[in-house]
């Protein structure tokens, strides 16, 4: 037997188990605020969209112009 392919096959079953360890251990743990942690394909179901108030995309608009107008500006002096 291939000792390099024993081991290989060695270092996929305790990775297997690990993963299973971490997983229990996940569905365990609750942080102090008392939300489920998200872990793995969970992740999807707990994130919640961010949504930013007209005055913050309006403010974030014109800082992105501003800095455009002065890469534009940077680029004609040179």
């Amino acid at each position: 037997m291939n000792i390099v392919a024993a081991l290989k096959q060695e270092e996929k079953s305790l990775q297997h188990q690990l993963r299973a360890v971490q997983n229990a251990l996940a569905a365990l743990t609750v942080p102090p605020n008392g939300a489920r942690h998200a872990t793995g394909s969970d992740r999807k179901t707990f994130r919640r969209k961010r949504t930013l108030s007209p005055a913050a995309r309006t403010k974030i608009s014109q800082a992105a112009k501003a800095r455009w107008a002065r890469l534009r500006a940077e680029k004609i002096k040179k």
